[in-house]
């Protein structure tokens, strides 16, 4: 009855007058207080019965309607239930990097992901390959010796940053923990809210409902550039000529075989070689086996062609296949026999590696030009030493990658490629940065990603304290 009576009160207390609401289309977003509520669901629980529990959720609402194809919803609330000055969408490399960054600025920082873990490719992907590292300080820097630290990459691996993805786990999280990031997993960004071309929310899904979250300054770094598509941002995909784009991988982890009896098929080809041996010819014809330690490795032979990263029927169809693919292929060197006779996957990724998705329309795009003479910009954020990397749009090619128009020089990634042209207050890194079909092959590798995310980050925390859009530092 007592618990009975102080749940009553809760229900009853007076609701705050001022209620902060967003309109998108025909949903209205309202921020709300729940505070009494959690208090007595999470807080009071040990005095309050199940059956006492309410979820609002719950409570009685019209219904939806079907009309042939067409789901109509009523219009409901939708509650803000965090603020931020800086909102990073997307956890891989660039994100945690764009989180860190703005926290030590002083930005209060929260990064959302749909996974359970922070790293995108390098984690939930299994890459365990860092690309580009070379002369890159700051936080990208810091991850490479902290992970030496904690057992993740050793000294042999420390030459080729190979890396053990469950520690990359552990350390990401540990950084942005430090830094007074909040960290919230398994949410999906569905909407946003734009109100005259200015960035206010984005909204989420999960088992926590239908939610909002608002902020001062929003970096997409989800890779595909969801945020930005969502707001209405312009943004190119694939070759412009072709329509063509690169094929997905779905990276595994073996065990079951020793570094000194394997370490011939290290080269590509000696590897492709063995596979056919073995009866089997791999959907990647550069297959590629990285020694993490002796006995740990990462095995990169599947190519997924056709399958666009932000068509979720097109991903799961790549997932399956990609799965059932490299199953095949390790049945069938366990078979063969020789030093693969007890060659065991351990770990598949729970998201496929994507190569290739939106490149949103920035300030500033860069272009091939830009990598064939090298160019540099007073705003550069990194510079990047990486080859044109097209890998073979169709697998009737029959090749590892494309062959390259030219030798790339060193050149910059400005600020203002970082910076969407269409939307205030909201920034990308990573690989959905403002660039063509040919200079995006070049710089989606990881080790530009961070220094990109950590570059957004620093400008996003200018920008929040000073009350200003990361455009108005790059309009004349």
């Amino acid at each position: 009855m007592e618990s009975r009576k102080k749940y009553q009160a809760i229900r009853n207390a007076p609701k705050h007058k001022k209620k902060e609401t967003y309109t998108q289309g025909e949903i209205q977003v309202k921020k709300v207080n729940r505070r009494s509520f959690i208090s007595a669901a999470g807080l009071g629980l040990g005095s309050l019965a199940c059956s006492d529990l309410i979820d609002p959720r719950a409570q009685a609402k019209p219904g939806n309607h079907l009309s042939g194809k067409i789901i109509t919803e009523p219009q409901k609330e939708i509650p803000v239930v965090r603020s931020a000055d800086v909102v990073v969408c997307g956890a891989g490399p660039a994100g945690v990097a764009a989180a860190i960054a703005a926290a030590r600025k002083g930005a209060k920082t929260i990064i959302l992901d749909s996974q359970g873990c922070l790293g995108g490719i390098w984690t939930a992907s299994l890459l365990s390959l860092i690309l580009d590292t070379k002369e890159k300080k700051g936080i990208m820097a810091e991850i490479l010796k902290r992970l030496v630290e904690n057992g993740g990459l050793d000294s042999e691996g420390k030459r080729s940053n190979l890396y053990d993805p469950e520690r990359m786990k552990l350390l990401l999280e540990e950084m942005c923990l430090e830094t007074g990031v909040e960290i919230q997993y398994f949410t999906q960004i569905v909407d946003t809210v734009v109100e005259n071309k200015q960035i206010k929310a984005v909204i989420t899904e999960s088992k926590s409902g239908r939610e909002a979250i608002t902020g001062k300054v929003f970096i997409d770094c989800t890779g595909d550039g969801d945020v930005a598509a969502q707001s209405g941002c312009g943004f190119d995909f694939g070759n412009p000529d072709t329509k063509a784009f690169q094929p997905m991988s779905f990276i595994v982890l073996l065990a079951g075989i020793q570094h000194e009896e394997v370490r011939q098929f290290y080269s590509k080809p000696r590897l492709l070689e063995e596979m056919n041996k073995a009866g089997f010819q791999p959907s990647y014809r550069g297959p590629s086996l990285f020694r993490i330690r002796n006995d740990f490795f990462a095995m990169m032979s599947n190519h997924e062609y056709g399958y666009r990263g932000f068509d979720v029927r097109e991903l799961t169809r790549a997932t399956l296949q990609g799965r059932k693919e490299m199953f095949q292929q390790i049945n069938a060197l366990r078979k063969y026999g020789g030093p693969w006779k007890n060659v065991q996957i351990v770990s598949t990724p729970s998201l496929i590696g994507i190569r290739e998705g939106r490149r949103i329309h920035g300030l500033y795009t860069v272009g091939i030009e830009d990598l064939r003479v090298g160019k540099k910009h007073e705003d550069a954020v990194c510079s990047v030493a990486f080859p044109i990397d097209v890998h073979s749009t169709t697998k009737m090619k029959g090749k590892e990658v494309e062959r390259a128009p030219f030798r790339v020089q060193p050149y910059d990634i400005p600020m203002r490629a970082l910076i969407a042209k269409d939307v205030e207050g909201l920034m990308m890194a990573g690989r959905c940065i403002s660039g063509d079909f040919i200079a995006h092959s070049s710089y989606r590798v990881t080790g530009n990603a961070v220094p990109m995310g950590e570059a957004a980050g620093e400008l996003a925390a200018k920008a929040a304290k000073d009350g200003k859009n990361p455009s108005s530092y790059y309009v004349s």
